[in-house]
């Protein structure tokens, strides 16, 4: 009896890898922790279609992988580039692995400060925020010529201001009951990803990362983002969330010479004003701009995005 159908994709690995990597530098020490997701492709079909394991190089040695690099890559450090040294390991080692992703989300260490100086081996998880990268390491035309689609961005990154925030002259129709606002709170957990441009005179090799490494200068890029996303939320006199980020993301492509395109999610969380006038408290009739007492509302939420592309 012939099959209705047929294998038109397939994927397969080990995700939610937990890591964390000390490295000691004398008495300095510096602290990564990771989560990883890392998928494979390639001439594994049999697995699917014939019950045949001999493709399969099995999700435990993917895992075991991840723990060895997390000791033996000099990158390490730089999660961007260590993405880039398992996706590269996985599709050089294991010649019918054509593809690799690895995605990595890393949680926040800041040194603790003493006396005003950062402490060599104290840290305190300082934000909720999480750095991320996400890889596809593509091999298809031999390891020699492979290639990779990185993003590095952010996630949970929770920022607030209380001012410089207005909604107004928005579309209405006979299911409009919003007023403008000329003044308001302004919430979101910013969720970003910018595509990075490799350079293009370096072939994508494992002998070549440090070399690409030094001229991308990841920490520093990731510093330059931050930096983007955090001054125009501040300073941005916004006119919508979509303004803000549209002016975010112009921002980054600016600083950042590398960065082909960036996408940006922000939920609008809601602070709503809360009527005191029945406990004789003014509170500005629960109204916007001047009330002081709000009702953090979990949902439902504004969800607004966009991508940015270089010209």
């Amino acid at each position: 009896m012939s099959e209705p159908g047929y294998l038109s994709a397939a994927r397969y690995g080990k995700d939610l890898v937990k890591v964390a990597r000390v490295v000691r530098d004398g008495e300095q020490h510096h602290i990564v922790e990771y989560t990883l997701r890392v998928l494979l492709e390639g001439e594994i079909e049999t697995s699917y279609t014939k019950a045949d394991n001999s493709c399969v190089v099995a999700t435990d040695t993917v895992k075991n992988t991840c723990n060895i690099f997390a000791k033996t890559s000099p990158y390490v450090l730089d999660a961007p580039v260590f993405a880039l040294h398992l996706g590269l390991h996985f599709v050089t080692k294991y010649k019918h692995i054509h593809k690799c992703f690895v995605d990595i989300v890393g949680l926040k260490w800041s040194r603790i400060s003493v006396d005003g100086k950062p402490h060599k081996w104290s840290f305190v998880r300082d934000g909720d925020e999480k750095a991320i990268v996400e890889c596809a390491v593509d091999a298809s035309a031999g390891s020699e010529s492979a290639t990779a689609d990185l993003k590095i961005g952010i996630k949970d990154l929770l920022v607030l201001k209380t001012s410089g925030s207005a909604f107004e002259n928005f579309y209405r129709d006979e299911n409009t009951t919003l007023a403008d606002v000329a003044d308001r709170i302004f919430s979101t957990s910013v969720s970003l990803q910018c595509s990075i441009s490799l350079p293009p005179n370096t072939p994508l090799t494992i002998d070549n990362l440090g070399s690409i490494a030094k001229e991308l200068d990841f920490p520093k890029m990731k510093e330059l983002i931050l930096k983007d996303v955090l001054d125009t939320f501040a300073t941005d006199e916004s006119a919508s969330v979509q303004a803000t980020l549209y002016l975010t993301l112009q921002k980054i492509l600016t600083s950042c010479p590398a960065v082909e395109d960036a996408s940006m999610q922000l939920p609008n969380k809601h602070y709503i004003p809360i009527n005191l006038s029945a406990f004789g408290l003014d509170n500005k009739l629960g109204y916007e701009g001047g009330a002081e007492v709000f009702y953090p509302a979990a949902d439902p939420s504004g969800f607004i995005t966009a991508t940015v592309t270089r010209k």
